[in-house]
C-alpha cells in the first residue's frame, strides 16, 4: 500500500528530498549565526534566506502529510451535480450538461444502462465536464441517465446519480371536435368546446368574451379535451370568436381558431315578497350574504385541478318541480329587480337533498339570503351551491361526496317564503343554467 502511494508520488519526492537537504545546510549556519550578533549583513540575509527555506521545507512536509492522509484515510463519499437535465422533464433536440464533482477521480456516463461517453479519467474537482445527449437518436419516451463517479482515494469511494427524463420530439398537431354548428350557445348557458390533440400536452387556454378559460382532458389519460365557457344572461346575443392556445411539454404551440353564437332567450317575470318579521329574524342568525360571495372567489381559485365528476349531473331532489327558472327576472319590495341565476326546486319539507355529482364540500354556513348553504366544488371551477336548507347532513368541509349522497334537507332558511331548494351552478364563479347540465354528458 505505501510502496503504490510512493511511486506514485516519486518525482515530487525527489524534488522535496533535495529541498529538505538544503534545509537542514542553511539551518545549521543560521543556528550558528544565532550565536553571533555580530555578525556582517551579508551574514545576516544569509540567515533570513536559511530561515525562510526552512519554513518553507515544513510547509512542504506539512502538505506531504495531508495528501498522504487524503489518500490513505479519506472515506467520504463524492458529491456529484449534474446540470442541465431535471427530473422527469421533457426535451427535444440536443440535450447539453455537465457534470462536476467536490473530487478528483474518473466518471462514466450511461444512458438507459448503455455507456454514452467514453469514462472521464483524472478530473479535477469543481470542474465541469459537458457532455450531449442526441434526443434525436432516441425514441419518445421515458429515458434513464445515470452517472458513476470513484475518486482517486486509496479507498475508491464512490458515487452515483440517476436522472430519469422525457424524449419528445414529436410535432404537435390539435384539432377542434364540433362541427361550427354546434356551438351555439343561449344567454345563461355554458358553451362546450372540445379539441384533440396527439399527444400529452402541458397546458391549453381558451380565450373567450375577453376572458381565459382552463382545458382539461374529458377522462383520464385521453387525448380530447374540453373547456367550459360560461356565458352571462345579460351577454350581447351575437357572434364572437374564440381561441385555443396549445402547448406540449417541449414548447411547441398550436392555436385554433373559430366562432360561436350567443342566442337571445326571453327570461320570464315573476313577483316577490318576503315577510319584515322573515328578514329580521334571518337577519339575526345568518351572516352578510357578501361573506359568501367572497368566499366563492376563493373556493373558484383554489377549486381542484382535476375532473372530479363523469357524465351528467341529476337533480339534488326525488320528484322536484321546478317553481322558479333559471333567469327570471324577480321584482321584490325588500331587494329591488334582480335576475334569479339558479332554478327553484320543491318537494316535501325536510326532504333529502343530495350531491347532484362527484365532488368534494368545499363549505357551508348560514347567510342572510341564502340561508343554510352548502357548496360542493366538483374541480375546474365547476360549482354546485345549494341554499335554504334545513339542516345539514353528516358531512364536513374538504369531505368527498358521490353523486346522490345525502347533504341536508328542504328547507326555508334565508331570503325564502316557503320549502324549497335553491339550486345554482357556476363556471369560473359565473352562475349558468343548471337544467343544462342533467340533458347533457359532460
Amino acid at each position: 500500500m505505501l510502496l503504490r502511494y510512493v511511486t506514485t508520488h516519486q518525482k515530487f519526492f525527489s524534488r522535496f528530498a533535495s529541498l529538505y537537504k538544503i534545509c537542514i545546510l542553511f539551518s545549521s549556519s543560521g543556528i550558528n549565526g544565532l550565536t553571533n550578533f555580530s555578525c556582517s549583513g551579508t551574514e545576516k540575509m544569509i540567515f533570513r534566506i536559511h530561515t525562510i527555506l526552512a519554513v518553507t521545507g515544513l510547509l512542504i512536509v506539512s502538505i506531504i502529510s495531508w495528501k498522504g492522509y487524503s489518500y490513505f484515510f479519506d472515506t467520504h463519499s463524492p458529491q456529484l451535480v449534474l446540470s442541465g437535465l431535471s427530473e422527469n422533464s421533457y426535451y427535444n433536440g440536443d440535450i447539453v450538461c455537465s457534470i462536476a464533482c467536490n473530487k478528483s477521480g474518473t466518471i462514466s456516463v450511461a444512458l438507459d444502462e448503455k455507456p454514452l461517453t467514453r469514462a472521464y479519467e483524472g478530473i479535477k474537482r469543481n470542474r465541469d465536464y459537458p457532455f450531449t445527449i442526441p434526443t434525436q437518436t432516441l425514441n419518445n419516451g421515458k429515458h434513464t441517465l445515470k452517472v458513476e463517479f470513484t475518486d482517486s482515494s486509496y479507498h475508491k469511494n464512490k458515487a452515483s446519480h440517476s436522472c430519469s427524463f422525457f424524449v419528445d420530439n414529436l410535432p404537435l398537431q390539435a384539432a377542434l371536435v364540433q362541427s361550427e354548428s354546434e356551438y351555439k350557445v343561449l344567454q345563461g348557458r355554458t358553451l362546450h368546446v372540445q379539441f384533440q390533440v396527439n399527444k400529452e400536452i402541458e397546458s391549453a387556454y381558451v380565450y373567450a368574451l375577453a376572458n381565459k378559460y382552463a382545458s382539461f382532458p374529458e377522462a383520464k389519460n385521453s387525448l380530447i379535451y374540453e373547456c367550459f365557457i360560461p356565458t352571462s344572461c345579460e351577454e350581447t346575443p351575437n357572434e364572437y370568436l374564440f381561441s385555443v392556445e396549445i402547448a406540449d411539454k417541449v414548447g411547441n404551440t398550436v392555436t385554433l381558431d373559430n366562432k360561436f353564437q350567443i342566442v337571445l332567450y326571453p327570461f320570464k317575470k315573476e313577483t316577490l315578497h318576503v315577510s319584515a318579521e322573515k328578514l329580521k329574524e334571518e337577519r339575526e342568525k345568518g351572516d352578510d350574504q357578501q361573506k359568501l360571495e367572497d368566499a366563492l372567489v376563493q373556493i373558484n381559485e383554489k377549486s381542484w385541478r382535476e375532473k372530479l365528476w363523469h357524465g351528467a349531473f341529476c337533480l339534488p331532489i326525488d320528484n322536484g318541480r321546478v317553481t322558479c327558472e333559471f333567469g327570471t327576472v324577480r321584482t321584490t319590495q325588500e331587494r329591488g329587480r334582480y335576475m334569479h341565476r339558479a332554478i327553484d326546486l320543491i318537494n316535501a319539507p325536510r326532504s333529502v337533498v343530495w350531491a347532484t355529482q362527484n365532488g368534494v364540500i368545499a363549505h357551508m354556513g348560514r347567510y342572510v339570503n341564502s340561508g343554510n348553504t352548502v357548496i360542493i366544488d366538483h374541480g375546474w371551477g365547476i360549482l354546485s351551491l345549494f341554499f335554504h336548507l334545513e339542516d345539514f347532513a353528516n358531512i364536513k368541509v374538504g369531505q368527498r361526496v358521490a353523486k346522490g349522497n345525502p347533504i341536508g334537507t328542504i328547507g326555508k332558511t334565508g331570503y325564502a317564503t316557503g320549502y324549497h331548494l335553491h339550486w345554482e351552478m357556476r363556471v369560473n364563479n359565473m352562475p349558468v343554467d343548471p337544467m343544462q347540465w342533467i340533458k347533457q354528458n359532460y
